[in-house]
């Protein structure tokens, strides 16, 4: 009796787990749908300044030793008037990165350009509360924001300015590129994850009028719109999509120009990128939890509410991923396990969920590379099994936000990498310590065994989505391991070579 009753609340919860992941992939479909009925419908700017504006752009730093000097190189590069353009270089840097700063904003002074350094010793609100300090003391009407990492095109601001001839657009994002795409096997992975969200849900979302977020860099903002919205807060990780919210609950609208592209570096190691993902998934929680019910209790029409409650929750999915890894054993009879759950389960929930995952970043390869799109392609597999090697650093982050558990915002730290010619310098900011990589291996230990029982017993269908449970945490833990030792082993005189892509 007691068997049966653990074997149907195990039914249950299984079934559960993955009608919800099937939700998120249904909901992925629509996306698609999405962009592809509007992807024609390029915005336009409403006419344009007679009279170019000032603008202020804002470059928060913090500890960037490597990319502090390219960043300020290529922003008195923009192609705007020098008369009307403010660089305020936001460093809360503790370290040389300081120097490096302060040697640069004099050397653009003495060539002409007004440029305004401020530096914090008390970093409340971190990159938030840099942004704050910086708009109290800004001259622009119009922000153009930077992170460090990124390197703009000279003609950025000219080709994104007049979209604010509209006295109602708050905010315009460009899409972001890859100085390092090809680096390594996980800079290829990074940017086939990151295009699909820039190209398919930005692109999707601004067109069809839906509710969709500053990226946290490479964009711009009226200042007034700011303001409206309530100002820069820091009560999540992802300031950024907090007051993209609000600014879009009172009224602003958003343009994404998808054909305008920043280019900046991606994590050229493990820890760091999980950390930004860690960063990302917990801030987006925060900020659902924040602001979730303010959006059902607004006036807004129910579709829009709708997308917006799907691309808030859209993280719980990685929680749901790890309670997957958790409920899945070999006495369950993996997938493929008979069929009739072949057929009734497994096929429909592999078209909802694992299909449309494969769809998503097909088509977004296809659109940006149609003649190479069936190379990047190759890296499909790769892709997800690091989506599933994700799911237990990014099922924390879930959980951290829902428990409200504090956490300072992590850089994720860049070594001005864009060549893989380069030689990756990993000893001078040091990863987080966590135990979760030991979590990540008893994973993939476990899931290894699971691989050969399936094996051994004749379940065939289910060895490829093993091979990606048991690839994406051995890939994943023993990169964080790699990582780890380099960093503490060698102190900074190891060229560390990449995994080729």
């Amino acid at each position: 009796m007691q068997g049966s009753l653990g074997h149907i609340i195990w039914t249950v919860c299984y079934l559960s787990v993955l009608g919800g992941l099937s939700a998120y992939g249904i909901h992925r479909y629509f996306i698609i749908y999405l962009y592809l009925k509007n992807r024609k419908r390029a915005p336009v700017p409403a006419r344009y300044f007679e009279q170019l504006p000032k603008v202020t752009v804002q470059l928060p730093i913090f500890n960037e030793v490597y990319v502090a000097e390219r960043l300020l190189r290529s922003v008195s590069e923009l192609d705007y008037p020098r008369e009307l353009l403010q660089i305020q270089v936001l460093d809360d840097s503790t370290d040389e990165t300081r120097e490096i700063t302060a040697s640069c904003a004099e050397e653009l002074r003495q060539r002409g350009f007004n440029v305004q350094r401020i530096h914090r010793v008390d970093r409340t609100g971190f990159k938030a509360g840099a942004l704050a300090v910086g708009l109290e003391a800004a001259d622009g009407e119009f922000v153009c924001i930077l992170d460090a990492d990124f390197v703009p095109q000279p003609d950025l601001l000219k080709r994104t300015i007049h979209f604010f001839t509209d006295p109602k657009i708050g905010m315009i994002q460009t899409r972001w590129g890859h100085l390092n795409r090809g680096y390594s096997l996980l800079t290829r992975m990074q940017a086939i994850f990151l295009d699909g969200h820039l190209l398919l849900e930005q692109t999707a979302r601004s067109r069809s009028g839906r509710f969709f977020n500053f990226n946290g860099t490479a964009g711009l903002w009226r200042r007034s719109c700011i303001g409206e919205a309530g100002g820069w807060q820091h009560d999540t990780l992802t300031e950024d999509l907090d007051l993209s919210y609000r600014a879009q609950l009172v009224g602003w609208k958003f343009i994404y120009l998808a054909d305008v592209v920043t280019p900046a570096e991606l994590p050229v190691d493990m820890n760091g990128f999980k950390s930004q993902q860690h960063r990302w998934t917990k801030g987006s929680i925060q900020t659902c939890k924040k602001l979730l019910p303010t959006i059902w209790r607004s006036r807004l029409p129910f579709p829009i509410k709708v997308e917006a409650t799907g691309h808030l929750m859209s993280n719980f999915a990685y929680l749901l991923l790890a309670i997957l890894c958790v409920l899945l054993h070999p006495s369950s009879g993996a997938p493929g396990g008979g069929w009739l759950r072949t057929l009734l389960v497994d096929v429909p929930i592999f078209f909802a969920a694992s299909v449309s995952v494969a769809i998503f970043y097909v088509l977004a390869q296809r659109e940006l590379h149609p003649r190479t799109w069936m190379k990047e392609m190759l890296f499909l597999p790769c892709l997800l099994a690091l989506g599933i090697g994700l799911s237990l650093n990014n099922a924390r982050a879930v959980l951290e936000a829902l428990f409200n558990h504090k956490s300072d915002f992590t850089r994720t730290p860049k070594y001005g990498i864009e060549r893989k010619s380069q030689p990756w310098r990993s000893c001078k900011y040091r990863p987080l310590k966590s135990v979760l990589p030991l979590a990540e291996l008893g994973f993939a230990l476990y899931f290894t065994y699971f691989l050969w029982f399936a094996i051994a017993h004749g379940q065939f269908l289910s060895v490829p989505f093993l091979l990606m449970f048991q690839g994406g945490f051995l890939y994943v833990c023993l990169s964080s391991f790699a990582n780890r030792w380099l960093k503490t082993s060698f102190g900074g005189s190891r060229a560390v070579t990449a995994i080729p892509a």
